[in-house]
Formats: C-alpha cells, sequence, structure tokens
C-alpha cells in the first residue's frame, strides 16, 4: 500500500521534530516537507501535493486558519490538521467551515497526530478527544451562525487578510511591508481597506475582532 504522504507546518522546531520522529516509525506515513511560517508552508505544499498537512494554528506570516482556504482553492484533495493549544469553538468552527477535517491539540500524545493524520485522509472528521462532540454538529448551522463581524471579515482578500494578520501581531507597516515583498504605500492603502471593511483602525480594537471571530488567540494579546 502507498504511504500517506504529510507536510508538517509549525514554527517551533521541537514541535518539528517531534512530528518528523512519529511520522518516521509510524511504517505507514511519509514526510514530504517542512515549513516554520504559513506563507512557506503554502508555497510548499503546492510543489509536494502532500495527501495531509499539518498546520500550526498561530504561525508567523500567515496563520494555519489562514492557510486552509488558500490550501483548499488549488489543492482540494489535500486533507488538512489543525495543530493548537486552544480549544475555543470558534477555532474548531473556522477550521472546519474552511475545509479542515482534523483538530488535534499540541497537549495531545503525538500517537493522536498520526491518528487524525490517518483518519482525514480517509476524509473523515478527527478531533482531539478533549472537543465538544457537539461542534461538529452546530457547525452544519454554519451561515446562520455567523456573526457580523465574521461576515465583514469575509469581505477581506487573502492580501488584505495577510496584513490584518501582521498588524495584529504588532508589526508595523515597514514591518509589514518587507515581510510581504510589498511598498509601504501599498500596506497603508491594504490597512486602510481593512479599517473601512471592518470598521475599526485602532491596533487593540483590531485584535480584540481577531480575537472573537477565531483569526488570533490569548498569545497575542498585551501583557497587562
Amino acid at each position: 500500500m502507498p504511504k500517506i504522504t504529510v507536510f508538517v507546518a509549525d514554527d517551533h522546531a521541537i514541535v518539528r521534530e517531534g512530528l518528523r520522529q512519529v511520522i518516521a516509525a509510524s511504517g505507514d506515513l511519509e514526510l514530504v516537507g517542512e515549513a516554520g511560517d504559513g506563507a512557506t508552508a503554502i508555497r510548499e505544499i503546492r510543489e509536494t501535493r502532500p495527501d495531509v498537512a499539518i498546520l500550526d494554528i498561530g504561525m508567523p506570516v500567515i496563520s494555519g486558519l489562514e492557510c486552509i482556504p488558500q490550501i483548499k482553492s488549488d489543492l482540494p484533495n489535500t486533507a488538512i490538521v489543525i495543530l493548537s493549544m486552544f480549544t475555543r469553538d470558534t477555532f474548531v468552527h473556522k477550521t472546519l467551515a474552511d475545509g479542515g477535517l482534523g483538530y488535534v491539540l499540541k497537549s495531545d500524545p503525538l500517537s493522536e497526530v498520526v491518528a487524525a493524520v490517518r483518519m482525514v485522509a480517509r476524509g473523515r472528521y478527527f478531533l482531539s478527544r478533549e472537543l465538544d462532540s457537539d461542534i461538529i454538529h452546530s457547525l452544519m448551522r454554519s451561515e446562520e451562525g455567523k456573526t457580523p463581524e465574521q461576515h465583514r471579515y469575509e469581505k477581506l482578500s487573502l492580501r488584505e487578510q495577510q496584513v490584518f494578520r501582521l498588524v495584529i501581531e504588532g508589526k508595523t507597516t515597514k514591518d509589514i511591508a518587507a515581510i510581504l515583498y510589498l511598498s509601504p504605500k501599498t500596506v497603508e492603502k491594504h490597512r486602510g481597506n481593512i479599517s473601512r471593511k471592518l470598521g475599526v483602525s485602532e491596533p487593540l480594537a483590531l485584535l480584540k475582532l481577531a480575537m472573537k471571530i477565531g483569526v488570533a488567540g490569548p498569545d497575542l494579546w498585551p501583557d497587562s
């Protein structure tokens, strides 16, 4: 039987090393690539075309959640597992709504990740045992349950979503321009469009909105 090909994206080298080892020991899985940020992950996943992509939820440049629709648009047959430390329903809902099939917690044993890979490779859902089993059922209400903030966020272009993510991470216009290979003027234009579409402009207000719709987690909240 052909092995299940797997791509791993996580900004922590120790996590990638652990996954690399457990995949190598599995017998039926094959690692075809790794990345430490979302932008690199998207580019290399498009090249390697794995059966399953494991994505860290909070990677730099483009988050794991934001990677999902971009990957699924080009590679609908690549199953996606989100790896996260957060148990919030919002994050799980967004994962599943955008086409991901698995959601595993970083507190789970690595054997759970392998189990998730095998399950989603067959087109089936896999959620960490700590998550409420009703989550999938509640997702099926999808559009009805979306908040006005979620609808506004979905009006952002993919590039605007990238800029939005970097803004809530505290990056300056100059930083964002360097990361995304854009001119500062173009970044400022994107920031203006984001503020107009979302109805907020202050960094703290943008962060609150991002947490509410599941784009950012508590790890981004500034120290009190």
